[in-house]
């Protein structure tokens, strides 16, 4: 069986990171969708908020599970029986960033092996700080994430001051 994870912050969830995750459901027989998390950064949405929206948005792939992690990825790949870190990236820069991480993570445990997925055309500009920002001055991110987590993203900035 392989067996895959597929790390991130997801703050917020995008269309793009669900496009990796329904791709990846179909490449391995099991993929952990793990929400990272560093307690020392901010972030606009809870480890647990960020943990049942991709619940919610993945709960019709059968191989396809979410846990919280605030440790190394590498830990959680060991822990859980994972040898493959799947990334998704949009462009030569995510790529540069991705391929040095990669390295490290293979330093730290050499049965990790990283694999990078090309995003589709039409998830290149979406970024999780882009989408933040637009958010906060009103624009229109329909396009760039699910429903459920455009209307999480209104409510965190409905109340604020510009």
């Amino acid at each position: 069986m392989t067996s895959a994870v597929f790390p991130g912050t997801f703050d917020p969830p995008t269309n793009g990171h669900l496009n990796v995750i329904e791709r990846g459901s179909r490449l391995f027989d099991k993929l952990d969708v793990v929400v990272a998390y560093n307690p020392k950064k901010s972030y606009l949405f809870s480890p647990e908020e960020r943990l049942k929206m991709l619940s919610e948005l993945t709960k019709n792939y059968e191989n396809v599970s979410v846990h919280l992690w605030d440790r190394l990825i590498v830990e959680y790949a060991e822990k859980n029986g994972a040898n493959i870190l799947l990334r998704g990236i949009r462009n030569s820069n995510d790529f540069a960033y991705e391929f040095d991480l990669s390295l490290m993570n293979h330093n730290l445990d050499e049965k990790i092996e990283t694999l990078f997925l090309p995003t589709e055309a039409k998830y290149v500009i979406v970024r999780s700080s882009s989408i933040k920002e637009l958010a906060q001055f009103g624009g229109d991110i329909s396009g760039m994430v699910p429903k459920i987590v455009e209307d999480a993203i209104r409510a965190k900035y409905q109340n604020q001051v510009f």
